[in-house]
């Protein structure tokens, strides 16, 4: 594959967040086409892209054999059956979160790439940030030692602008609510750091907006590694805040609260051994500065794919079992069960929880 690789950024609403990060990485990536059924939509996505052209239709982004990758960036019921087209058409793919509803159209997305020889990339871009991946970095070195517990904090404010977009708030269209569209992305960097979700309880309900969809959660979950993590959601906070609290053998860290960019800094680092205070620092000093969250995957995406060597691109594994968390989760909640994972290939909501009742608690 050629150095510079070419693009197209499909959706021109989230999609402005990935056309910037490909413009921070100009000797990469080249942005060929910003696709969107709003012609002016897609004429204004295009403009952050010189060079590039703005189209509707998406076969001619398909037809196109000069596109690398096509990086899907549209509501949530088109993730899987758009990702599986540009496999077809002999795209690599990049796709928002989540890959899909149900794990049975992962599997068929798994496989798919599998056959045709191309690669599939989740976007979970928290990890490319300084303060995370100081934390990672203190892990790989041996120096956080177990991890005790984790508490993680969503509290977002979204109201009627925000659903303004008919898809959102809807089981049909955005395939979920706040742990589809807000937590997933926290419940991500657990995972990658202290080992996938191994059983999981979760309370949700519906408490802040007239939707279909959770917009509250309390969830308990347990990882491989022992670790135990609390998950407090809301979309009715004053204002918007996330948070990141981690509780290790030696060291005890905490993240900033900027709601988009928890990964990034200022994140604490303390020892419980003041002892090993001076080391701890630094090794967080010694961190190299790298592109930080969009930019960041997306220059791991290209290492990948022109045989250089990635940080930690997240892997269609992973996106797997985001998918996956997120079925326990609702099994969880609308059975009062504790569900332990990995969820079998038969589970009852295999090929989704959409058509399992649209009742948010149970």
């Amino acid at each position: 594959m050629r150095k510079r690789i070419r693009v197209a950024v499909v959706g021109a609403g989230i999609g402005k967040d990935h056309l910037t990060g490909y413009a921070a990485l100009p000797d990469l990536f080249e942005v060929r086409y910003v696709c969107d059924l709003n012609a002016a939509r897609a004429q204004e996505g295009s403009a952050q892209a010189p060079g590039s052209r703005p189209v509707t239709d998406i076969e001619e982004v398909f037809a196109d054999p000069e596109v690398d990758i096509v990086d899907i960036c549209l509501p949530p019921l088109l993730h899987a059956p758009m990702t599986l087209a540009a496999l077809k058409a002999g795209k690599h793919v990049v796709c928002e979160k989540p890959l899909s509803g149900s794990l049975s159209d992962v599997r068929r997305i798994v496989e798919l790439a599998a056959q045709v020889g191309r690669q599939v990339f989740p976007v979970f871009q928290y990890r490319y940030g300084a303060g995370y991946r100081a934390a990672h970095e203190l892990k790989m070195r041996g120096l956080l030692g177990r991890p005790y517990v984790l508490a993680l904090e969503t509290h977002w404010q979204r109201g009627p602008d925000y659903y303004a977009e008919r898809w959102r708030g809807t089981w049909t269209g955005e395939l979920g609510g706040a742990i589809v569209s807000h937590a997933c992305h926290a419940h991500n960097l657990v995972c990658h750091l202290v080992g996938n979700i191994v059983q999981v309880a979760a309370f949700l309900d519906t408490r802040v907006n007239p939707i279909e969809t959770e917009d509250c959660a309390a969830i308990s979950m347990r990882t491989a590694e022992g670790a135990l993590v609390t998950s407090s959601i809301t979309l009715g906070a004053a204002g918007n805040a996330s948070r990141f609290r981690a509780t290790f053998e030696h060291v005890t860290l905490t993240s900033s609260t900027n709601p988009y960019q928890i990964g990034a800094g200022p994140w604490t680092f303390e020892a419980s051994d003041p002892a090993r205070q001076a080391v701890i620092d630094a090794v967080v000093a010694s961190v190299a500065e790298i592109p930080h969250r969009f930019a960041g995957q997306f220059s791991d995406m290209h290492a990948r794919l022109t045989g250089g060597a990635d940080l930690y691109l997240p892997s269609l594994e992973e996106g797997y079992h985001s998918v996956e968390l997120m079925t326990a989760i609702y099994a969880s909640a609308r059975n009062g069960q504790v569900v332990s994972l990995p969820l079998r290939a038969d589970h009852p909501l295999s090929d989704g929880w959409l058509l399992a009742g649209a009742e948010v608690g149970g």
